[in-house]
């Protein structure tokens, strides 16, 4: 009798301990949110590759510095294909401080 009790208060009291959750994250840094960051470096000065698109529908995106960790990270140009039909890329910028990411749109 004490351990059919011992096993039922137990069930209860894990059944009222595994009630609902809820979590809430923050992004920080991610596209389309700000970064507090240095100035970057002058970009590199380059031509657009004279070799064609890889196939039907590929843009280029120029070369550009991005903020990682503590520091940014020269990424270089290249051959991409939009998310979703009429996108076009938005580089990133530097402004007032902050350094926005680039990101795809309409």
């Amino acid at each position: 009798m004490k351990s059919k009790l011992l096993a039922g208060l137990l069930l209860t009291a894990g059944s009222l301990l595994a009630g609902p959750r809820v979590f809430v994250g923050i992004g920080v840094g991610g596209y389309g949110y700000p970064v507090y960051a240095p100035a970057p470096p002058p970009v590199y000065s380059y031509a657009a590759p004279v070799y064609p698109a890889p196939g039907y529908g590929y843009s280029w995106v120029n070369g550009y510095y991005d903020w990682v960790g503590p520091r940014y990270v020269w990424r270089p140009g290249y051959w991409a294909r939009p998310p979703y039909a009429g996108a076009y890329w938005v580089g990133p910028r530097y402004y007032g401080g902050r350094y926005y990411r680039g990101y795809w749109r309409r």
